[in-house]
């Protein structure tokens, strides 16, 4: 295991396509409930206790060996939002063909057989972190920090926001981040007991409904 590996996982510049989506930061600016740093510190702090326990969990069941059809199916039911799936099943679909090309992997070119139109992002995420030899602990911190580094980024150019001041919201967020990828990977390991069903289930409803407006915008700057 080389811990560089995480570093190229989770960097902004891994062409996984991260950066067409916002991570529901648009429908947000739009709706005046993100309007400066401190409601982008609001929201990312409910995406990240909502959103990204879910996504650290299922990237951490995955490095742990969790069927990831079981995994994926968790995935869907705790997406509501159909815009939602198929945004979380496009990343998916692009994160993989770049994890194949930088770990080759059988699991990873086995996924790509099960789902061809992709696999829930989250879990190629885990079995990407998988190939590069990367912990659950890992996984678990590179998909949090997901959940809340779209959204910053996002607004920076929404909003004008200060380049510097969206990046200290997300330091101000470090601690939480480390307690939740903490817990998604506790409730990890309970699933080769108790089974999919052990993976956290929180639900942020007003993201979900914001993301099936979002998706019926005629214009719009970003994919989700």
């Amino acid at each position: 295991m080389t811990r560089a590996a995480l570093l190229v996982l989770a960097d902004g510049r891994f062409p996984a396509g991260g950066h067409a989506h916002s991570g529901g930061a648009e429908a947000a600016v739009k709706a005046g409930r993100i309007t400066d740093t401190t409601s982008l510190e609001e929201f990312c702090r409910g995406r990240l206790h909502t959103a990204g326990l879910i996504a650290g969990a299922l990237a951490a069941a995955a490095v742990l060996g969790a069927d990831p059809r079981e995994l994926d199916a968790a995935a869907d039911a705790r997406t509501p939002s159909p815009a939602l799936r198929t945004a979380a099943r496009r990343l998916g679909r692009q994160l993989l063909r770049a994890a194949r090309t930088t770990w080759p992997s059988a699991e990873l070119d086995a996924l790509a057989r099960e789902f061809p139109k992709g696999a829930h992002q989250p879990v190629v995420l885990g079995l990407a972190a998988r190939a590069a030899g990367l912990t659950p602990e890992d996984a678990a911190h590179c998909a949090v920090y997901e959940s809340v580094s779209g959204p910053a980024t996002a607004t920076v150019r929404l909003l004008g926001l200060d380049p510097f001041d969206a990046t200290g919201v997300l330091a101000r967020l470090a601690p939480e981040l480390d307690r939740v990828a903490d817990a998604a990977v506790e409730a990890a390991r309970s699933v080769a007991d108790e089974g999919a069903d052990a993976l956290p289930a929180v639900s942020a409803p007003l993201l979900e409904v914001m993301a099936e407006a979002h998706a019926a915008w005629p214009v719009r700057l970003f994919a989700s």
